[in-house]
């Protein structure tokens, strides 16, 4: 590609920068200082699925300061190589001069071997990257640049940025009225549906499906070659159908007809790394029956779930789960709070959703339950949370449920039952 074609493309995608800036259309995300890292040669990677955000928070960081921008998820750029990178920096020189303070290099990960480039760079050049792929810097950038990175991983749009968004406040630790609590429910039940991908948010929740598509084309089935197309396909529509359920990948084998268990293994992480899913291992002191053990699925997307997967309306208790899931992974990541999540199960089925450690202690422990009126239900869950306590010595024992609030006293321990709106809108672990 010519010079003359490269500096066509970053004005045209300049220009759509400062339509969406003209317009108020960026969304502002949530995020700490993270410009405050960005000193040479550190290098900025934003990562996370595909269409959540990430050239957003980008462009939001830069925002009034002197940078240039590409975006390689352009199919004008598709095959450049990486010989012809040097291009792009001679186009931005060109364009603006060498008077920029940040560049910044959208969806790199379309690039192959990228990773020289980006390095010889930020010796002198404050660099800000943003990639779709889960495992984007553990290849031969972070081989070369130990110590010298910072990542942040950005999640779609959290219930309070979603509350933000529709012009409503966030009622963190106030007591509501009866209106404005039927205004947050509301809230919720739209945000279940639509989930925190912004377009969703802001043009319609239909365009869900073909970014789901995107993720599983571009992301999954070309990055990673996939010859089976359609097998790759349902395995991720069955994980998400069955979210928040256990999965082992010898039944995931029998349920797909794929006889290599390693291959249904390959099959799970990638979709893992396209951002589309997570998993959970069921905690254990012994490594080894951590790895044997059935594994528990989420979707990154309560929206994209619910327009991809097999639904029914026993599938609340699930969806919700889910949420709280995706919330305890932003809390994690965003917070760089360092924990490791798990499910727990004892040998008798008291089962506990959510296991939140740091190093060798645990900092506690969460259920999670569509209502807990029913007296069977209420039993199962308390009990299930004091088992755990015991066998894990943690005494920070929580149920979150649709719409219940109380503390309860039970064999000895206090638990803290909320309404899912209500622990949304916290802002701790």
């Amino acid at each position: 590609m010519n010079s003359d074609e490269l500096k066509s493309i970053i004005r045209e995608q300049e220009d759509d920068i400062k339509g969406m800036f003209d317009s108020e259309s960026l969304i502002d995300r949530s995020a700490p200082d993270l410009l405050s890292h960005l000193s040479h040669p550190n290098i900025l990677a934003i990562l996370g699925v595909r269409r959540c955000g990430k050239s957003t928070l980008a462009l939001q960081l830069v925002r009034g300061k002197k940078f240039a921008y590409i975006n390689f998820d352009d199919e004008r750029l598709y095959g450049m190589g990486p010989d012809e990178l040097d291009g792009i920096l001679e186009a931005f020189y060109s364009l603006y001069g060498k008077d920029i303070d940040y560049l910044i290099f959208d969806e790199i990960q379309n690039i192959k071997q990228w990773e020289l480039f980006i390095n010889r760079l930020r010796r002198t050049k404050r660099l800000i990257i943003t990639g779709s792929n889960a495992n984007l810097l553990s290849g031969d950038l972070a081989t070369h640049l130990t110590g010298r990175y910072v990542d942040y991983y950005l999640l779609p749009l959290s219930f309070r940025e979603f509350i933000k968004l529709n012009g409503q406040a966030v009622y963190e630790g106030k007591t509501l009225t009866t209106y404005e609590r039927s205004n947050v429910m509301n809230l919720l039940e739209t945000y279940i549906k639509t989930g925190g991908f912004p377009e969703a948010t802001l043009v319609s929740r239909a365009i869900l499906p073909r970014i789901y598509k995107d993720i599983l084309i571009k992301d999954g089935i070309l990055h990673f070659n996939i010859r089976k197309r359609k097998t790759f396909s349902d395995l991720a529509r069955y994980l998400i159908s069955n979210r928040s359920c256990e999965f082992t990948y010898s039944k995931l084998g029998r349920i797909l007809g794929i006889s290599n268990v390693h291959t249904v293994k390959d099959y799970v992480e990638y979709l893992c790394d396209t951002n589309l899913l997570f998993y959970l291992e069921r905690y254990s002191s012994k490594l080894k029956s951590q790895f044997l053990s059935p594994k528990k699925a989420y979707c990154i997307d309560t929206g994209m779930a619910a327009s991809i997967g097999f639904n029914t309306s026993e599938n609340m208790g699930h969806t919700i789960e889910n949420l709280v899931a995706v919330e305890l992974m932003r809390r994690n990541w965003q917070g760089d709070l360092q924990c490791e999540m798990f499910y727990w199960k004892d040998e008798v089925q008291h089962e506990v959703d959510f296991v939140i450690r740091k190093g060798m202690l645990t900092r506690s422990l969460i259920q999670v339950c569509y209502s807990i009126e029913d007296p069977v239900t209420r039993k199962r869950e308390l009990r299930g949370l004091v088992k755990a306590s015991m066998d894990l010595d943690c005494d920070d024992l929580s149920i979150i449920t649709w719409n219940t609030k109380e503390k309860i006293e039970f064999e000895g321990k206090e638990i803290r039952v909320l309404p899912l709106f209500e622990w949304l809108m916290e802002n701790n672990i």
